[in-house]
């Protein structure tokens, strides 16, 4: 019974409806590692980063993509990595993921990594080409109008200006508040005179914008652009204060969005994946993935899966590998993705809770069709 389950979740062209690029270049041990870890410090003295879920799930399962055996020791792994090279590697794993579709934000560390084209173009087969839209990052693109020379007065019409121009050829925009204030910011949008006078307080310090009131209005402004709006939510680097990147802490602003048809996405939501499962239950608005917490989770990342999947409508769940830098992680979050479906749905098929036809159906859902209608991907 559960046989149809499992071929369809393999045979599926997955849409990554929130990653970023594979990295453009060469990686060492100290880089490679740093890939596989959130943290910004290095790993105790005589111990690694790579003794964790993660790092035992690449040498698992990424291992064979390079045509070593599994749970291969670290230096040998690294070394048949430098032998093939960045490119081979990249193409390896980006077509052997199976995702035929990328929507790629381009908004951190682009210089060091692939751009959506060069992801497209390393994840093509002659048989099976893959694609890849932009999403943009909103606080990128008002870094990028301070760095270009405005005054406070013309900061919001310059903001505006560059969004229309940056988000013309884009399926979405990102806001990384969560890391930069955190979720309970105020729901309401800042008038013309706040917007002036803190633009006027983060032009003349300089930095990286962590304004509120700006924060804010970049929020509003990208409602306003009508395409849907991911948020970074819960796990994260050290730069996140976890307990504030909580999503129920916005729910003012979810209730103050609702009539403006917006798609809000939730990404990545762990620990906090149950309450963003609730908000996309009971907002018509409302999505979530477990992108970046099915890598970090590793041999767990099922446990995961299956929690997301308790209340939201399964019309509301997307997949995301949230996959940046080692091209391992593109490949993996797939990887992993399609075997907690598929150990999931086949003993709720084998328990008689689920029809093996619904079974497939919702894979198919969450692994391509929700954000083929969300992004309108299909309109492109």
């Amino acid at each position: 019974m559960t046989e149809p389950v499992a071929a369809a979740v393999d045979s599926l062209r997955l849409v990554d409806h929130h990653v970023h690029g594979a990295a453009s270049g060469g990686l060492d041990a100290a880089g490679f590692a740093a890939g596989l870890s959130e943290s910004s410090w290095p790993a105790p003295a005589g111990t690694s980063h790579l003794d964790s879920q993660i790092g035992f799930a690449v040498r698992r399962w990424c291992a064979p993509v390079l045509d070593l055996p599994p749970h291969v020791d670290v230096p040998d792994y690294l070394e048949r990595r430098r032998v093939l090279g960045p490119a081979e590697v990249t193409r390896r794993f980006l077509t052997a993921s199976g995702i035929g579709c990328f929507l790629v934000e381009t908004g951190y560390r682009a210089d060091e990594i692939l751009g959506p084209a060069e992801m497209a173009s390393a994840a093509s087969t002659p048989t099976e080409p893959a694609s890849a839209e932009e999403v943009v990052r909103l606080e990128s693109v008002a870094e990028d109008v301070a760095a270009a020379g405005t005054d406070a007065s013309g900061f919001a019409a310059a903001f505006a200006a560059a969004l229309d121009e940056r988000a013309r050829g884009a399926v979405g925009l990102k806001s990384v508040i969560a890391y930069r204030y955190g979720l309970d910011f105020d729901p309401e949008p800042p008038d013309p005179g706040e917007v002036r006078r803190a633009a006027g307080q983060w032009l003349r310090a300089g930095g990286r914008l962590t304004d509120p009131v700006l924060l804010r209005h970049l929020l509003w402004v990208g409602v306003e652009r009508g395409l849907p709006l991911q948020f970074h939510v819960g796990y994260g680097d050290t730069d996140l204060t976890l307990h504030r990147s909580d999503p129920s802490l916005m729910t003012g602003f979810l209730r103050r969005v609702q009539d403006r048809q917006v798609p809000i996405m939730l990404l990545h939501c762990y620990p906090y994946h149950r309450t963003a499962a609730y908000l996309a239950a009971a907002f018509p608005h409302v999505y979530l993935d477990v992108g970046l917490a099915i890598n970090y989770a590793g041999s767990r990342s099922a446990a995961v899966v299956a929690e997301s999947l308790e209340v939201a409508p399964f019309a509301k769940v997307l997949f995301s590998s949230d996959a940046w830098g080692p091209p391992e992680l593109h490949h993996l979050g797939a990887l992993l993705w399609r075997r907690a479906m598929t150990e999931l749905l086949g003993a709720w098929v084998s328990s008689g809770d689920w029809s093996s036809a619904d079974a497939v159906r919702v894979a198919a859902m969450v692994g391509a069709g929700n954000a083929r209608r969300v992004y309108a991907l299909g309109e492109r």
